[in-house]
Parts: structure tokens; sequence; C-alpha cells
């Protein structure tokens, strides 16, 4: 059977507020899930969560042939065209929120942060601005999904302050980007393949803001999801409620017709992680390379690059084998997760080996083109990725000098007793 979710919300004013600016959404039926924290005085914040919520789901009911489409067709131009959904939905909350304020000068100023997941099929698309916060809870290890877009998240990531200063920083709940706070909006969005399994937090910061990351699995864990979104107000409030608190929780389950796209997800998160080039990326920025990827099968004896051929793509093996060959020598054999392709990802040189499928083969490719768009998008993975770049470079060049010192002494050798052999 299809993957299927089950969600349950829960939002409260907390100990200290006399009003609740937070809204949210759960829709299973539509599967779109969402969490917004509003600011502005004389309740515009709480104008402006509720109207970004209504204006966002009345847009992906409107266009959703986008998120159905992403649900059977695996191409990137399927993946683009739903973020753009995802994006374009929460613009038009951002417009509408401004033009709003600009008419009405007792909610000059109002906005609120935004956190939306809408499931299609086995994909989850992810749209973010602020410091509202999704978790996936997988395989018994909880990963954030939102990177905060506060000031002191952007000084932790320049490497001003410490993580120990950021706790007790004036400025931890100023943040840098919000819905309606102008006509346009900066927005994150990820693209995410789901397992039965998965349990997705989507918060406000009235709960994170009590809630270490490392304590979110141990309470998942210890509830069932109807009782999940009490349990994390009842903490909050405990700790001292002293903003509004908003929690959702969306299970997701499935079995049978799946297993197969299951399987092979996860191969290709796992292959992924054991390439070097990736080795730095945290799991989100690790996600993130995997919405660029697609899958390609080639039948047993087919060349998949050829030697001497320009080429701008990775490849890793998922499924199958293949044989490397240098000037029609075979010089070495790849089985699942082993990786080919990786300097065109730099350049587009001429390939220096020819790699053929000995047998039906899957692979999981990523593009030159596709990542360098990634990058741009997102400067700190492009930081680990160039580093990464060095480093590989580096691995290399000493293999090959030792290849070549190696090399240099046999040569020394045979001429050291070429006259006594001549003799």
């Amino acid at each position: 059977m299809p993957l299927t979710t089950e969600a349950f919300g829960l939002t409260d004013v907390g100990r200290k507020r006399q009003h609740n600016e937070d809204a949210m959404l759960v829709d299973a039926p539509l599967g779109l899930f969402i969490v917004a924290d509003g600011m502005g005085g004389h309740a515009a914040g709480e104008v402006a969560s509720s109207r970004a919520t209504e204006v966002v789901r009345q847009h992906m009911v409107s266009n959703r042939h986008l998120l159905k489409d992403l649900s059977t067709n695996t191409s990137q131009d399927a993946r683009n065209a739903a973020q753009a959904l995802m994006e374009v939905a929460i613009q038009r909350a951002c417009a509408d929120i401004f033009r709003m304020a600009l008419s009405d000068p007792s909610k000059r100023g109002m906005g609120t942060t935004f956190v939306c997941l809408a499931v299609s099929g086995n994909k989850g698309v992810i749209g973010h601005v602020g410091d509202s916060r999704i978790y996936l809870v997988r395989h018994g290890q909880c990963h954030r999904l939102t990177e905060d877009h506060t000031l002191v998240a952007a000084q932790l990531k320049a490497g001003t302050i410490t993580k120990e200063q950021a706790a007790t920083s004036q400025y931890r709940n100023v943040i840098t980007r919000a819905v309606g706070i102008q006509e346009s909006v900066q927005v994150d969005t990820l693209i995410v393949d789901l397992f039965p399994g998965d349990l997705f937090l989507l918060c406000s910061d009235g709960l994170h803001g009590y809630l270490d990351d490392d304590e979110v699995l141990p309470l998942v864990q210890g509830s069932t999801p109807v009782d999940l979104p009490k349990r994390f107000v009842d903490l909050a409030n405990e700790r001292g409620g002293k903003d509004n608190i908003t929690a959702v929780v969306v299970k997701v389950s499935g079995e049978g017709t799946l297993e197969a796209e299951t399987s092979e997800a996860q191969s290709r998160m796992e292959a992924l992680r054991k390439i070097p080039l990736f080795r730095h990326l945290t799991y989100k920025e690790q996600t993130a390379v995997l919405s660029i990827a697609t899958t390609r099968t080639f039948p047993a004896g087919r060349e998949i690059v050829v030697e001497g051929q320009p080429g701008e793509e990775l490849f890793v093996v998922i499924r199958g084998r293949v044989v490397i060959e240098k000037s029609g020598v075979e010089i070495a054999e790849l089985r699942p997760g082993g990786h080919f392709g990786e300097m065109g990802l730099i350049d587009n040189a001429p390939r220096s080996a020819t790699v053929r499928a000995v047998e039906p083969t899957r692979t999981m490719v990523i593009s030159r083109s596709d990542l360098m768009g990634l990058m741009k998008r997102e400067s700190i993975l492009a930081v680990k990725m160039l580093w990464s770049f060095v480093q590989v470079l580096s691995d290399r060049l000493r293999a090959t000098n030792s290849e070549l010192s190696e090399a240099r002494q046999e040569l020394a050798v045979a001429q050291a007793i070429q006259p006594f052999a001549e003799e």
C-alpha cells in the first residue's frame, strides 16, 4: 500500500502572553502541515500568521497537480516545479501581508515566521522562513531540517560567537527573515524522501526555545504521535512558557508497494554519506544534494561513460555492477556504493576511462550544473564542498607522487643491474 500520514497538532498561549499569535494547519487529506509564529502589535501578529497560513493553503489547493506530479515523476523538472510551488505560495503570502500592513497603520511592520511540510507520495516538500523549525526523527536519530534565520544563527555560522555565548545572547530572538515585513522574502526549500516510520515535528520557538535538539528523540520514543503535541506543549510551559507554543507532529506509515522505492532511497543516502566529497556535510545538506540527484538504469554491456569523451556527471552505483576499462584493459570493478566520474563536477574534461555495466545497473547521477546551482544557493555547503574537493585532489596527488617515486626506484635498480646483465 502507499505511504500514509497521520498528524496531530496543538497550539497554546503559554504562561506569559495575553494572546496567541501562533497559527497552525493540520490537513492530512491535502498533505499540508504548517506552523507560523506572528509578530506585531495590536494583535497584528495573529493576523499575519493566520493570513499566511490561509494564503499558502489556497495556493497549494489551486496547484495541487504539481504536488501530485512529484509523487509519480522523479525528474528534476518535477522536483524544481514542486519547490517553486512552495516558494511562490510563501511569496504570495508575504506580499499579501505586506499590502495589508500598508493599508492599516495599526498593523504596520507585522509579519510571521513560517514553516511548512507538503507531502506527496513518498516525497515531502519543505518551505521555511524565520526561526520556526522542522525536525525529522528517522531510524533512531533526530535531524533538524531547517536553519534558524536569526542574528545569532548567522553569528554562529560566521564563527564570531560560540554555542555557549549564543545560548545567553540578548539577540537570540532577533530574526533576519520573516513573511510580510517586506514585499518579498528569501524562502528556503528542501525536498526529502519519506520512509515508513518517519516522524516530523514542526514547532514555533515557544517550544524549541526550551528544548535541546538531543531531547527530541527520547520524547518521541516515549510517546505515541497523538499524545506528542500535548507533551511538548506541557514541557515548554513547565520550563517557563514565556511565549506562545505550537507543535505539529506528522507520522509516516506504509509498506508493500513502496518497499523497493524506500530501499533505494535509503541506499542513495548511505552511498552519498560514504563519498569523501560529501563527508563534511550535515544531514540537511546531504538531503539537499539528494534532492538534485536523479537515477538512471543501464542494461548489461552498456557504456555509461566513454574514455576520451567529455562529461559533467558523478555516478553512484545503487544496484548492479560496473567495470572500469583503460585503453581496453579492465582495471577495476565497482559494486553498490561505488562511485565514478567526480572530476566531471569540476570541468568538462575528457573522461580518463570507460565505465561499462556488466549486469543491469541502476545509478544515482549528480550533474555539475545542478550542483553549482545548489552551491550558489547554499554558501556554507559550497565552502564545505570546495574544501572536500581540495582534500580529494590532495589525496590523489600524494598517491600519484608515491607511485612515481616507486617507479623511479624500480627504474634506478634496473639501470644499476643492466651492465651486469650485459656481461
